[in-house]
């Protein structure tokens, strides 16, 4: 992940540290060469972990703790200072078409930064052990009336290798809310894993425990394929039976562009599940982490036109560029966005990547419903904690 952004990382450890030292440290009266040694010391030890992390094989370099300490530092050292050398930088433009002598993003700069630090640290140890439950009423003209009220519990993105250890009790609260809602089935939309399946060892017994009465279905999200590893192509294939073979041990039903119909009192409806379906790949990087395996024709096979459709597949994109345009599916469950982690004030990035980014959308009386997730790659949210929505379907 590192190397991927290293560009990134290293640009806004260099640039920001540079100007703040010519437009500010090399002016004072009271300068003396040590000075802007010590001024350039953290972040020439970032650039060494930055390129050390780079030059490791891995998504995570091979250790997901080094990788966390990295951005946990990032996030305290260089982001602020990036922050308030922009403001600063911005104030000075202002301050020469003013023809002023006073910087306010300056001080703009100095708040943002504190708020950066206070987001950073608060994100990175309370923010990602919040999780809340939310529940979802949802109606349509088409659905049985049997399952009238019939309850969803919807959950996605535990990216358990981020839960391990110390954070474990996370992912234990995760499956005690799940069981307490007491939902008529569970549905897990994608992204179990961070990179390789080794990392459900520790918490098979824990996920096994995950029970409703129409039972556990789960899709696979773009973590779960062998994408993220830089094993062979024979490992990443045993790798990827692997993780399959946990679920269904674990007593998940298991939807690769398949389906199972749930009956009640003579009605039924349909859960179908779709491999991921990532957006359009524009590099041949981006064909490989973010799949395009989504098949409805096959996952719909001998499926009536005018059933009720459950459809779950982990990335929204594919709900305009595959679902709405090739069935009928009347509900689909996403994950894969995790609602940016970050919310600033209603603000979250993947608002500027996705069209539907997080929560419930329409397009005539067809729905999607895209759910935060629960955790992440990087144990960092604020604002947006992670979440279980219980969706109760409703006939109008």
């Amino acid at each position: 992940m590192i190397a991927k952004y290293i560009i990134f990382f290293l640009f806004l450890t260099i640039v920001p540290d540079l100007y703040i030292y010519l437009r500010y440290i090399r002016r004072r009266r009271s300068y003396a060469w040590w000075k802007g040694v010590l001024w350039f010391l953290p972040a020439a030890a970032m650039l060494a972990f930055a390129v050390y992390l780079a030059s490791r094989d891995g998504f995570v370099s091979g250790n997901q703790s080094l990788v966390e300490l990295y951005l946990l530092l990032f996030g305290i050292i260089v982001a602020p200072k990036a922050v308030y050398a922009l403001c600063s930088f911005l104030g000075m433009l202002v301050c020469r078409l003013r023809k002023s002598n006073r910087n306010w993003g300056n001080l703009c700069g100095l708040l943002l930064a504190i708020y950066c630090i206070y987001v950073v640290v608060v994100g990175s140890t309370s923010g990602i052990r919040k999780l809340k439950v939310k529940e979802v009423d949802i109606a349509f003209d088409s659905l049985p009336a049997a399952f009238d009220g019939y309850r969803i519990a919807l959950v996605s993105d535990l990216h358990v290798g981020t839960l391990s250890g110390k954070r474990q009790d996370i992912l234990a609260r995760a499956v005690d809310s799940i069981n307490a809602q007491h939902a008529d089935v569970i549905v897990f939309a994608g992204d179990l894993q961070n990179v390789e399946p080794q990392e459900l060892y520790e918490h098979r017994f824990l996920l096994s425990s995950l029970k409703a009465a129409d039972g556990v279905y789960s899709v696979l999200g773009n973590h779960d394929y062998s994408a993220y590893s830089d094993a062979g192509e024979v490992e990443s294939a045993a790798n990827e039976r692997e993780l399959q073979s946990i679920e269904r041990q674990m007593g998940w039903t298991l939807l690769m562009n398949d389906r199972c119909v749930i009956s009640r009192n003579g009605d039924s409806i349909v859960i179908a599940g779709l491999e991921n379906h990532g957006k359009e790949p524009k590099t041949d990087s981006e064909r490989k982490r973010f799949p395009q395996r989504g098949d409805t024709k096959k996952a719909l096979s001998g499926i009536a036109d005018n059933a009720f459709v459950v459809m779950v597949e982990h990335t929204p994109t594919a709900w305009r560029d595959l679902i709405l345009p090739e069935t009928k599916a009347q509900l689909t469950l996403s994950g894969h966005t995790h609602g940016g982690q970050v919310n600033l004030f209603g603000l979250r990035l993947t608002r500027f990547t996705y069209a539907e980014d997080a929560g419930l959308y329409w397009e005539g009386d067809r729905a999607l419903y895209v759910t935060s997730g629960v955790g992440g790659l990087v144990p960092m949210r604020f604002g947006m904690p992670g979440e279980i929505v219980v969706i109760t379907l409703r006939k109008k």
